[in-house]
């Protein structure tokens, strides 16, 4: 069965949306991952995590294919990416926690939520709220 990736609420490192790309990642490589994320694997979100963090995609997939805790990824991030301080994961997790509301990417999100049946959610103000419902769980 295909599943969808975990929530983008989640941190590692004090990052937001890091463990969820390596989940996507992980269940891509297994086939269980739901084919609607297929179109955003390496973009998105994803992407433009990995150009903060100084790493490109591919290098990223490559270690976590290669195995290890979500830990041992972090740290081979952390020597192979740029060096993050606390002001770099104040802008990364405000940017990412608010990305749809208010900026230039609100149209695709409401074209998404519209594509969803969702256009009705005026409580769906960012795409990780959106991701919270449209993915089954319930909105934070």
């Amino acid at each position: 069965m295909k599943q969808r990736p975990i929530t983008a609420f989640a941190k590692l490192g004090g990052l937001l949306f890091l463990p969820r790309t390596l989940d996507k990642i992980r269940k891509h490589a297994r086939d269980e991952l739901h084919e609607e994320h297929h179109e955003f694997i390496g973009k998105g979100f994803d992407g433009r995590l990995c150009h903060f963090l100084g790493l490109t995609y591919e290098a990223l997939k490559a270690r976590t294919l290669a195995g290890g805790t979500d830990e041992e990824i972090l740290a081979w991030i952390q020597q192979h990416g740029r060096k993050l301080t606390e002001m770099d994961l104040l802008i990364w997790n405000g940017f990412a926690a608010k990305r749809g509301w208010r900026d230039d990417a609100s149209p695709t999100l409401e074209k998404q939520k519209a594509e969803s049946g969702l256009a009705h959610r005026t409580d769906l103000l960012t795409f990780f709220d959106y991701y919270e419902v449209d993915e089954g769980r319930a909105p934070r």
